[in-house]
């Protein structure tokens, strides 16, 4: 699940680069005269709503393909209901302890015997 949450990060940074690069290169275009500043803007506004849309397909196919992974590796959850209800018995088995220490009795001292 790791691999693919890596895979994903790497995913949203390439299309931050790419979508840097693309702004980057439309301003250079109209710094320079080949396009108008109102061309380089519809280009751009295109860029984004194509980039949003194909975003949203790739997220909800990621979430399907998550889900379709997590189904088939149900024992995770089963492995983790199980760590999670020791992890509750081993801090109420601690309480217990801690609190049977502080309430024994201290032994009594022993009585020495004067020797005569």
């Amino acid at each position: 699940m790791e691999l693919l949450k890596n895979f994903v990060y790497a995913g949203v940074g390439l299309a931050a680069l790419t979508s840097d690069k693309v702004k980057e290169t439309v301003e250079d275009l109209v710094e320079k005269g080949k396009i108008s500043d109102t061309e380089g803007k519809k280009i751009i506004e295109e860029f984004f709503k194509s980039t949003e849309s194909k975003k949203e397909d790739f997220e909800s196919k990621m979430k399907s393909l998550g889900d379709n992974i997590s189904s088939k590796f149900d024992f995770l959850k089963k492995e983790d209901d199980e760590v999670n209800a020791l992890k509750k018995r081993i801090e109420e088995l601690e309480a217990k302890l801690k609190k049977s220490n502080t309430t024994k009795k201290k032994p009594a001292a022993k009585k020495t015997v004067a020797k005569k």
